[in-house]
């Protein structure tokens, strides 16, 4: 991956999991509410901006224990938004594309963190 200027991307993950936060706040506010979808959207919004929190939390652990069980906490929150992005999907099909493109990125944030857990 490179920018725009041909130079190597440095990997950020608190950048990428604020972006996930960020891009998942922007695509409820297109979402109709209504009494089924209120529920879905409200434990979306909650599981896919805890991923970056508890990034960032893990990031400033006060031990290699700490930041394990945060970096645990991560993936959980990004597995369980991947869950609610499914449940949109079905409430609110015309969302369907953009459901599965932050399935992809939760996706991903879920391996990252499994590949942290496991190398340290």
């Amino acid at each position: 991956m490179t920018t725009e200027d041909g130079k190597p991307k440095i990997f950020d993950l608190i950048e990428r999991t604020s972006k996930f936060g960020e891009d998942s706040i922007i695509f409820s506010t297109k979402m109709k509410i209504t009494t089924i979808t209120r529920p879905i959207i409200s434990q979306f919004i909650r599981s896919a901006t805890s991923v970056g929190a508890n990034y960032m939390e893990a990031d400033c652990a006060e031990s290699k224990k700490d930041f394990m069980h945060k970096i645990g906490i991560a993936k959980k929150e990004s597995k369980e938004t991947m869950y609610w992005l499914h449940m949109i999907s079905i409430a609110l099909p015309e969302h369907k594309k953009e459901c599965w493109q932050l399935r992809k990125e939760a996706e991903e944030l879920t391996l990252i963190f499994s590949a942290i857990t496991k190398n340290k």
